[in-house]
């Protein structure tokens, strides 16, 4: 028969708190005991869940025991055990709250010795008594020992848990010690308030209701890890008391099911107990399943935000490379997702190796600076888990857990996450207390390493993009200074080059100078004989004769030769200005015939050829007379100095290449030629072929840095059979 069909409905609901209470005791202990972590809490708990579990099956016994002889001896025997209950109370929360009082815990278990002696004699539970709700023992003449110390342990938890809410600062653990008092606390005042009935005032026991703080208080496991048993065991535990709580539901209904069958008169069939069953299957079931979703809804809602949130901002970091957006980014969005009061993060410094916060929201303490040195930093470093203030507190009384327990308080952190690099610890998360006043706890951790993760590649990467930056500043100032420095030196250079010009050009006037004096002095001998000669005649004649054909032609002669004597010199001026303009008009054909006039004496006794094949009507240049002139005194000076003093032959020509828009000068010789491997190397400074103290090789190079200023070519080939000819191409406007 199924269980209820035989017992009256009134029955069930007596029944029902104490077997919820008992439940999930039993539950409570086999989560904390199974799965739980091991602490002194946690082991003093899961007895005190046991024991008291037992307790009230016996007092689910009674209610439902069939006569008063079965409902004393269980009750006897449950009031040897129910004593020590007292004791574990007091030891339960002075583990809870970190308290030492070793003799008044003594002196509770010899109390709980003593009244459990006087149990076995029958002097605390004397008879039983029947009540609406069923049997129930009767205090004896001892009793009030047991109600006295029942009453006196509700009162003293009280009052310590109340102090410590008062004392604590901390929202979480005052949070957690609320849910510790409603929970255990109000059980405890609960379970005392037996002896009413015991005293056999007609009262339902109101510690039956024990189910009620017991609810708050899983609660309480659930929200704030009352048992530090993480997120996966908490939900268990509450999928429990959701069974627990399905159960009682079951047996509530299970009355009018039977009053329906009743009334159709089906409960003697064979059929009914399957029928009932599978009834219980198709609705418990689904039920249990339906309402397990409905949690998992409810307690992934926000959970899924903020994964949708570390999301956005996985994606979002990842393209922020300005190191202070990125970390004000962070602090925004944990405040914002996780809703902490406070949050820091801290970032090693190269240069020194300490952390400094650099972003910082809330309350951060007054620790805003931490060296390599400091003990949660070597702890971050050496493990790569989280550093949880809860789990110090658990291990209260060790000095490694008590010293980093001080750093946290003077940072006000809940929970410090490490941000490594490479294996290396780039930073820290510091994280306060939720506005919620919520625990942090495994799953909080599973959503923030990720990020801190991230956020370390993110800052590292910014960081060295940073620092690219500064290294690309740094790099284009000493470009910047470098270019400087190389503008200075090419003016430098470029002075240096005209400097030599002019110095390269003085000096082959120079050298010209003795043949320009010759040339010069010729005429000036001639025109001063024939003016001295002049001047006798005029003294000599008469006024009323006519003038000497004679004399005529001498002063002609004389004007003849100053003339030329004129043009020597400013061909010789010409080609010796120092003007640097190149904006001048230039006319190539006037340049070679002074040239020619300044180089005569050098080979005028010489047996060879100079031919002038000079384009007449070439359009002029823009350029530098004087300079230009240099370049075509070296290289007919050089083309005189190769040719053979007899047979020799220089061609000097000009000519218009429309198509290039370019003047075209050339210099032909017949004579040796240059080899072809040296014809690579004569535009450069210094290089002769000419004896020691003959020549200074800066000749053709000088020309050729004229040249290229002037925007044209030079170049320089050998000849068949033999000969050089250089060909000069020059831009008819620059």
């Amino acid at each position: 028969m199924v269980l209820g069909l035989t017992m009256p409905f009134y029955q069930i609901i007596y029944s029902l708190p104490p077997f919820l209470t008992a439940a999930l005791l039993a539950v409570m202990a086999f989560t904390a005991l199974g799965r739980g972590r091991r602490t002194p809490a946690s082991r003093l708990l899961v007895l005190l869940c046991l024991l008291g579990s037992l307790l009230y099956v016996d007092i689910l016994v009674n209610f439902n025991a069939p006569s008063a002889s079965v409902a004393l001896a269980t009750s006897r025997i449950a009031h040897l055990f129910y004593p020590f209950l007292l004791p574990l109370f007091i030891q339960f929360f002075h583990a809870y709250l970190g308290m030492r009082r070793r003799l008044l815990e003594r002196l509770a278990y010899g109390y709980a010795v003593l009244i459990s002696f006087c149990a076995a004699g029958g002097w605390i539970i004397s008879d039983v008594r029947r009540f609406a709700f069923g049997y129930f023992g009767q205090g004896g003449p001892l009793f009030f020992l047991l109600a006295g110390g029942a009453v006196f342990v509700a009162v003293y938890n009280g009052i310590i848990i109340y102090q410590a809410v008062l004392w604590e600062d901390r929202s979480i653990q005052k949070n957690r010690l609320k849910y510790v008092f409603f929970g255990f606390g109000l059980l405890g005042a609960l379970s005392s308030l037996n002896c009413l009935t015991a005293f056999g005032i007609p009262i339902y026991p109101p510690g039956a209701f024990g189910f009620f703080p017991l609810l708050v208080f899983a609660a309480g496991v659930f929200l704030y890890d009352l048992l530090d048993m993480g997120a996966l065991l908490r939900k268990s535990l509450l999928y429990s008391v959701l069974t627990t709580l399905l159960m009682a539901a079951y047996l509530l209904l299970i009355f009018p099911v039977q009053k329906l069958f009743k009334a159709f008169e089906l409960t003697e069939s064979p059929l009914f107990p399957l029928a009932l069953l599978v009834l219980t299957a198709l609705g418990y079931g689904p039920l249990k399943q339906r309402s397990q979703e409905i949690i998992e809804r409810f307690l992934a809602k926000d959970r899924y935000d903020f994964r949708r949130t570390l999301r956005h901002v996985s994606q979002t970091i990842a393209t922020v490379l300005d190191k202070e957006k990125l970390t004000r980014l962070l602090r925004e969005i944990i405040i914002e997702a996780m809703k902490v009061k406070s949050c820091a993060l801290f970032l090693v410094d190269p240069a020194d190796g300490h952390y400094y916060a650099v972003a910082t929201a809330g309350a951060i303490g007054t620790q805003t600076t931490l060296t390599a040195d400091t003990l949660s930093v070597r702890h971050l470093m050496k493990s790569e888990n989280a550093l949880m203030k809860q789990h110090l507190l658990g291990a209260a009384g060790d000095k490694h857990a008590d010293a980093l327990l001080g750093e946290l308080a003077r940072m006000e952190g809940e929970v410090v996450l490490p941000m490594r690099f490479k294996q290396e610890l780039k930073g820290f998360l510091v994280l306060g207390e939720k506005c919620s006043g919520r625990m942090y706890d495994s799953e909080d951790l599973d959503l923030l390493e990720p990020l801190c993760c991230q956020s370390a590649v993110a800052i590292q990467n910014a960081h060295d993009y940073q620092a690219l930056k500064a290294l690309n500043r740094t790099l284009e100032r000493k470009v910047a200074a470098r270019t400087r420095d190389l503008q200075v030196a090419l003016a430098e250079k470029e002075r240096s080059q005209e400097q030599l010009i002019r110095s390269e050009s003085l000096a082959a006037l120079g050298q010209l100078v003795a043949g320009v004096a010759h040339e010069l002095n010729n005429p000036l001998t001639s025109v001063t004989s024939l003016l001295q000669s002049a001047v006798e005649d005029l003294q000599q004649w008469d006024g009323g004769r006519p003038v000497d054909e004679t004399l005529l032609e001498d002063l002609r002669f004389a004007d003849k030769e100053l003339a030329r004597a004129r043009a020597i010199v400013a061909s010789l001026l010409g080609l010796s200005r120092q003007t640097q303009t190149y904006e001048e008009a230039v006319h190539l054909n006037s340049v070679v015939s002074d040239t020619l006039r300044v180089l005569y004496n050098q080979y005028k006794h010489r047996s060879f050829n100079i031919i002038e094949q000079l384009t007449d009507d070439l359009p002029a240049l823009r350029g530098n007379f004087a300079n230009l002139g240099q370049v075509v005194l070296n290289i007919v000076q050089n083309a005189v100095q190769a040719v053979d003093v007899r047979g020799g032959r220089i061609i000097l020509s000009t000519r218009y290449d429309a198509g290039a828009r370019q003047v075209v000068f050339s210099c032909h010789d017949n004579g040796p030629g240059i080899d072809p491997v040296l014809q690579r190397d004569v535009f450069k400074p210094f290089f002769t072929t000419k004896p020691v103290g003959q020549g200074t090789g800066l000749g053709l190079y000088i020309c050729h840095q004229i040249v290229e200023k002037h925007q044209g070519t030079i170049e320089l080939a050998s000849t068949e059979p033999h000969g050089t000819i250089v060909t000069v191409r020059l831009p008819t406007g620059m």
